[in-house]
């Protein structure tokens, strides 16, 4: 005859242990959650943190390029060398009158 294995029923004990084993894992996998919980915060925080960095270089990358892009413009093209002088320095070629426009702090008189 074959060797079957025999099933001993052992009763409830059998039911308990293994829910007291089922128990002490959920427990152990929570612990762990719980251990790692601030390590996890501190992560979202720095991902947080990079999209912020990674948006103002974007930012600082077009300044660049516009700045760079005025440099070369400069560089290149006497008319906008000129127009800038007459702007940022108030220069003017012979003969043209400059006006220029002071705006005055004054509080104005309340009625």
């Amino acid at each position: 005859m074959a060797n079957k294995a025999k099933r001993i029923d052992m009763g409830i004990w059998m039911k308990l242990t293994k829910l007291v084993m089922l128990l002490v894992v959920l427990a152990s996998s929570m612990a762990v959650f719980q251990w790692y919980k601030p390590v996890i915060k501190k992560n979202e925080g720095m991902q947080k943190r990079i999209i912020q960095l990674k948006k103002q270089l974007t930012e600082e990358q077009d300044f660049a390029d516009q700045m760079n892009a005025a440099i070369g413009a400069i560089g290149t093209n006497n008319t906008t060398l000129e127009r800038m002088a007459r702007e940022k320095l108030g220069y003017a070629s012979p003969g043209e009158k400059v006006i220029r426009f002071e705006t005055v702090n004054a509080q104005l008189p309340t009625n």
